[in-house]
C-alpha cells in the first residue's frame, strides 16, 4: 500500500478513527496530519510528516482496518509524488473540520446550543501536545550533564524549547547512576528522527504502545533492547 492510499483510507475511516482514539492521542494524530500537509512538496518534510501519522496511528486496535494497513505500508522515496501533498490537504480539512464538530449525542430535548470558543485549529491542537509533552519529567541542560557523570549529553538526544524554561532533555533518557542514556535510547531516536522531530519522538517514547504493552519509556531495562528497537523501527523506514 502507497502513501497515497493510506491517506485515502484515513479519510474513510475517519469517523470511527475518533471514536477508536482517546482524546489524547486523537489530538496527537491531528497534529500530524496537519504537520503532513504544511510539509507541501518538500520530500524530505513529507517523509518526516508522513512517519508521524503512522507512529501515531499505532494505538487504534489491532483488527481496524487503518491499523492493518500499516504492517503492508512503507514509505520509500519513489512512493512520494504530487498526489501525496493534495491528499494530505484535503484529509487535513476533513481532520479540522471535524475538530470544530461535537461528539455524536442521544437525542435529548431542545436546548439552545452553548457559547462556543473558536474552532480548533492546527496550532492549537499541537500546543496542546507540547503542553502535554512539557509536563513530563525533564532535565535542564545542567541537570542533564550531571546525569552524564559531568560530560555534555551528546547528540542522538530528545531536547525540547520551553519558552518558560529554556532547553529541556525529557528526564527518561538519563537513568538514575550518572552513566548517561544507554545506547537503546538513542538508536530510537535516530529512528524517529527525534532531532529533526523532538515532539513526535517524545510521543512515541512517552504514550502507550500497544505492541509493546506499555509506554516504551516505562519499559526500558525490562524489555530487551532488540524489542524496543524494532517496535520503532517496524513504523519507519530502515535504511
Amino acid at each position: 500500500m502507497t502513501s497515497e492510499e493510506l491517506l485515502t483510507l484515513i479519510a474513510r475511516h475517519w469517523p470511527d478513527i475518533r471514536q477508536a482514539l482517546p482524546d489524547e492521542q486523537y489530538t496527537v494524530l491531528a497534529d500530524r496530519i496537519v504537520a503532513l500537509a504544511e510539509a507541501e512538496n518538500d520530500p524530505r518534510e513529507l517523509r518526516r510528516a508522513f512517519q508521524g501519522v503512522r507512529l501515531a496511528l499505532l494505538p487504534l486496535p489491532l483488527d481496524h482496518p487503518v491499523r492493518l494497513a500499516l504492517e503492508t505500508t512503507r514509505l520509500a522515496p519513489a512512493a512520494i509524488g504530487p498526489g501525496l501533498a493534495e491528499q494530505s490537504l484535503r484529509l487535513a480539512e476533513l481532520v479540522l473540520g471535524s475538530a470544530a464538530e461535537p461528539p455524536d449525542q442521544p437525542d435529548t430535548p431542545h436546548q439552545d446550543p452553548p457559547e462556543q470558543g473558536p474552532a480548533t485549529d492546527g496550532a492549537e491542537i499541537f500546543g496542546s501536545v507540547r503542553r502535554r509533552l512539557l509536563a513530563t519529567p525533564t532535565l535542564s541542560p545542567d541537570e542533564a550533564r550531571e546525569r552524564c557523570s559531568g560530560a555534555p549529553p551528546g547528540e542522538g538526544l530528545i531536547r525540547f524549547d520551553d519558552p518558560l524554561q529554556g532547553p529541556r532533555y525529557p528526564a527518561f533518557q538519563f537513568p538514575e547512576g550518572g552513566q548517561g542514556p544507554p545506547p537503546v535510547i538513542r538508536e530510537v531516536n535516530r529512528l524517529l528522527l527525534a532531532e529533526q522531530d523532538p515532539w513526535g519522538a517524545a510521543d512515541w517514547w512517552l504514550s502507550g504502545n500497544l505492541w509493546l504493552g506499555g509506554r516504551p519509556s516505562e519499559l526500558l531495562g525490562r524489555l530487551s533492547d532488540e524489542l524496543l528497537i524494532g517496535a520503532a523501527a517496524a513504523m519507519v523506514e530502515v535504511d
